[in-house]
């Protein structure tokens, strides 16, 4: 009997070498992103990358694209959409936030963005969304502009925080954003 041929160029997809990527340039700044050692993770040729990417720039930019729109648009949308309570909206978001990992590259992308003016803009417009949302969110929840932003800015800035730290990997994580939260949308006695 012979053995069925397996295209290896489809066992990773595209977003499987964004994803790699982001995690490369986690690990250890842009320059890390190098499609050889990404492929040998992914145990893979080099050759199936350009399968998917012209060049290392293409992929680069793929990145950016992916975390700005799927680890921030997307989850601000479904957040939006959400129905129930604000305050559950909120919890619910910062909930999802640190589930899907959707802050952990963001320390990565800032420090890209110091390197990099065109990053810099992408990063900047990304997290300017990203408050402005969060504000938006407390103000749904009742509280006055100054207040809001106040507020918006601790929450988005309490996540990305958390995830420098990894708080997913705690047993407890989903008490600590629980406790974050009730922090967040307490009233003043």
């Amino acid at each position: 009997m012979a053995k069925a041929k397996v295209d290896r160029r489809r066992l990773a997809t595209r977003e499987d070498w964004i994803r790699i990527a982001l995690g490369f340039a986690r690990e250890g700044g842009v320059d890390a992103i190098k499609v050889v050692p990404m492929a040998k993770r992914l145990g893979l040729t080099s050759g199936s990358f350009y399968w998917h990417f012209k060049n290392i720039h293409e992929l680069q930019a793929e990145v950016l694209d992916y975390w700005e729109n799927e680890l921030t648009n997307e989850i601000l949308e479904a957040a939006r959409n959400f129905e129930g309570r604000a305050t559950d909206r909120i919890l619910n978001l910062m909930m999802h936030v640190i589930r899907k990992d959707a802050a952990t590259y963001d320390h990565a992308i800032a420090v890209w963005a110091n390197n990099d003016p065109s990053v810099q803009e992408i990063y900047r417009r990304t997290v300017a969304t990203r408050f402005q949302f969060a504000a938006w969110m407390f103000e749904e929840a009742g509280f006055p502009g100054d207040d809001a932003r106040t507020r918006g800015r601790l929450m988005v800035a309490s996540l990305m925080g958390e995830a420098l730290i990894n708080l997913r990997s705690a047993s407890d994580w989903e008490s600590v954003i629980r406790r974050e939260h009730a922090l967040l949308v307490s009233r003043p006695t």
